[in-house]
């Protein structure tokens, strides 16, 4: 990977870390509450989904972290929102397999999710990189029961 797109992914995750979106949880019970821990780091992550007609309608997130456990969260928020429950977990999946280095769809997986490609090279970062994604994904096949 070039160091300019190495410069360029850096940046997208120090921005999303300084300036996350979907961040707070909400007191409402249509969302579905995982809380998270890594206990190898200390990561902590609370992620809240809502889902309405198969669409992920909103997802929210609150934790404390290093700067890709918590930027990693943003982005999962805004990758996953509005689309159906299988096309979030076909989501989650292609991160999980693009921080493994593993061939992964590339229809699927688009946008800022793509600047934690080089955490594949960190292996013991690659838990800070799914805490978010990980609770996203038990949230979404707790939905999926129902």
């Amino acid at each position: 990977m070039s160091s300019n797109l190495e410069n360029l992914y850096r940046q997208v995750i120090m921005d999303h870390y300084k300036n996350p979106y979907n961040k707070g949880l909400v007191q409402d019970p249509t969302y579905f509450t995982v809380h998270l821990h890594n206990p190898s780091c200390g990561d902590d992550m609370t992620v809240q989904l809502k889902e309405e007609n198969g669409i992920i309608q909103d997802i929210r997130h609150q934790g404390t972290g290093c700067s890709i456990c918590c930027s990693s969260a943003s982005v999962m928020s805004i990758t996953l929102k509005n689309h159906t429950k299988q096309e979030g977990l076909d989501t989650i999946q292609a991160y999980y397999k693009m921080l493994t280095n593993e061939a992964y769809d590339q229809n699927i997986l688009k946008g800022d999710a793509l600047a934690y490609h080089g955490v594949a090279q960190f292996p013991a970062r690659i838990k800070c990189a799914t805490l978010a994604w990980k609770a996203a994904e038990q949230a979404l096949l707790h939905n999926k029961e129902e």
